[in-house]
């Protein structure tokens, strides 16, 4: 590895370390933490902020980019560093987390914006926090009438199952919504610990998403996401979004194509129940919002008519098949 590798910020949980079976050059839990040379080459078309959160960013903690939603960045560290994260100029070392007055700052935003339905903890990782600390923000947020919706972006209760303890849970257990979406990838991260901290968070009333990245070596076939999808609804966990990789600098070899991940998803769809399938997702650069990769099965033969033409549809297995006009 060299020098300037050997300085990234790395973090790598025991939880993760039992899990990696091989080398870094081909396990596919390893490739997702362990810097490889690769990270050294940056593309121009790469960017610090490749989302765009700076341009929507009202005050600071606060990215308001939906009108019914807020992304609120609660703190600035993770249980691990991820090689692939959209956030990785943002976070870790030598980032300052947000300060008391500014914790009240991004509150007093919320309930000033009475449109804000859902609020998204994030960062950084917001189950890094310890119960106290959670708690005085979610009993805030609880108190906002106009928001119904608490919705938590982690990795903890993966990477980092012992921190999911009756403490916590007791602190997620709310009257209002509370969705906990999980950071996964790979199959091989399900563990019985893991399992053991998704009961917990069911025990405690929250709803259980998961969000995964298409990263190229590591889950880039439909085999390998099937069985991530097939344990993961099994364990009471809905497949919510398979992430096309965003810009981050140094990030491109695990970007692969958009194409070959609509060919992926059109594999899935015959081979998974609907409740396994998730959206494949794009985050526009620049601030644009997120839009569903979703591939074509229809297409128009007739658009004469204003409301109605003539369509010829794709079933699962490649058929085309006639769908008459509406009248």
């Amino acid at each position: 590895m060299s020098s300037t590798l050997e300085k990234q910020t790395v973090r790598i949980t025991k939880a993760v370390r039992d899990t990696i079976k091989g080398p870094a050059s081909s396990d596919p839990v390893a490739k997702q933490y362990i810097p490889q040379d690769a990270e050294l080459h940056v593309l121009p078309i790469e960017r610090r902020d490749p989302i765009g959160d700076d341009v929507h960013t009202p005050v600071k903690g606060i990215v308001h980019r939906y009108p019914d939603r807020v992304l609120f960045k609660v703190v600035n560290v993770c249980a691990v560093y991820c090689r692939y994260c959209f956030r990785k100029e943002m976070i870790g070392p030598g980032t300052k987390s947000l300060s008391q007055d500014e914790i009240d700052g991004a509150l007093a935003y919320i309930r000033s914006h009475k449109d804000i339905w859902e609020v998204i903890l994030t960062g950084g990782d917001p189950l890094i926090l310890s119960p106290r600390q959670l708690s005085a923000i979610i009993d805030n947020l609880c108190a906002i009438e106009h928001v119904q919706i608490i919705r938590i972006h982690t990795r903890v209760p993966i990477a980092d199952p012992e921190k999911i303890t009756d403490e916590l849970c007791k602190t997620l257990k709310r009257d209002k919504a509370v969705y906990v979406a999980l950071h996964i990838n790979h199959a091989q991260e399900i563990t019985d610990d893991v399992k053991r901290a998704l009961a917990y968070l069911h025990k405690a009333g929250c709803v259980l998403l998961s969000q995964s990245v298409l990263l190229k070596g590591v889950n880039d076939d439909a085999g390998t996401l099937e069985d991530l999808f097939r344990q993961l609804t099994a364990l009471r966990v809905k497949p919510y979004y398979l992430h096309h990789p965003d810009l981050a600098p140094g990030t491109s070899h695990f970007r692969g194509s958009i194409k070959k991940g609509q060919r992926i998803m059109k594999e899935l769809l015959g081979r998974l129940s609907g409740i396994a399938q998730p959206t494949y997702m794009l985050d526009i650069p620049d601030g644009y919002g997120k839009v569903p990769l979703t591939p074509s099965y229809v297409e128009e033969i007739d658009d004469d008519k204003i409301d109605g033409g003539e369509f010829m549809v794709e079933d699962y297995q490649g058929c085309k098949h006639h769908y008459p006009p509406k009248d």
